[in-house]
């Protein structure tokens, strides 16, 4: 099976007022062509470094990065990304917002135009494209952002904790929202968690990282059947995986 995300024995160092401070050590990760992949860790452990790194916004101290079996050398239209907030342009409209790449990456207006509605209605929220982000929920401004992510069409999708600022009912709701559009786009993402049950719900595998430096200690696959309902919370496999996952963050 091919990979859309590759990570060889990747190491990143800091250069600090202090000296140097290692984040990442050895990660090696692969996420196949449609695959849904969490990564689970504590804080300050290198998670949303390795996003980076996947995104060409840092390059590797050593190691090999590759999207698409191509070297990663900057940013490139192989990936969409979305961060904890959704960072829409306040004086523009929802329909503005998503069509924010168009521009960055040269693509056809009309076309563009036409794509972003169709996105908007796959997010369910083609009746807000003349609103402002300000009349919009929290959790409705991400989903804007989650559209504007694939407005270029991208084979990877690289998500940094995109629920972590929502209350609890809002990231239930968006986790359903999410497992419905990667099932229709069938993307390969990349999803960074602190929630276990996120990362159990919404993955394929989950992968778990080390205190710093960040190394993968687990690869965990969940063998859940999909569609999943809110309902798994509380299934008896679905807690025994999430289990299994807690014993790296008891406390000793």
């Amino acid at each position: 099976m091919s990979a859309a995300l590759t990570l060889h024995d990747v190491g990143l160092t800091y250069a600090t007022r202090r000296g140097e401070i290692a984040a990442l050590d050895e990660v090696s990760l692969q996420v196949a062509d449609g695959e849904f992949v969490a990564l689970l860790g504590p804080s300050g452990c290198g998670k949303s470094t390795v996003l980076k790194l996947a995104a060409g916004l840092l390059p590797a101290t050593r190691g090999a990065v590759q999207v698409a079996s191509q070297p990663v050398c900057g940013p490139g239209r192989h990936t969409g990304v979305v961060f904890q907030k959704p960072n829409l342009l306040p004086w523009k409209t929802v329909l503005e917002n998503v069509l924010l790449p168009a521009k960055t990456l040269g693509l056809p207006l009309a076309d563009a135009r036409q794509r972003a509605r169709e996105l908007l209605e796959l997010v369910g929220l083609a009746d807000f494209a003349a609103d402002y982000p300000f009349e919009l929920s929290g959790g409705m401004q991400q989903r804007v952002g989650i559209a504007r992510m694939l407005l270029h069409d991208p084979e990877l999708l690289l998500m940094d904790e995109p629920f972590a600022a929502l209350d609890a009912l809002s990231r239930e709701g968006l986790m359903l929202e999410l497992q419905r559009i990667w099932g229709q786009q069938r993307k390969s993402v990349l999803f960074i968690t602190h929630s276990i049950q996120e990362a159990v719900f919404l993955a394929d595998r989950v992968l778990v990282m080390s205190t710093r430096p960040g190394k993968i200690i687990e690869d965990l696959t969940i063998a859940l059947p999909r569609p999943r309902s809110l309902a798994m919370l509380a299934d008896e496999h679905f807690m025994a995986l999430c289990q299994q996952l807690r014993r790296h963050f008891a406390c000793a």
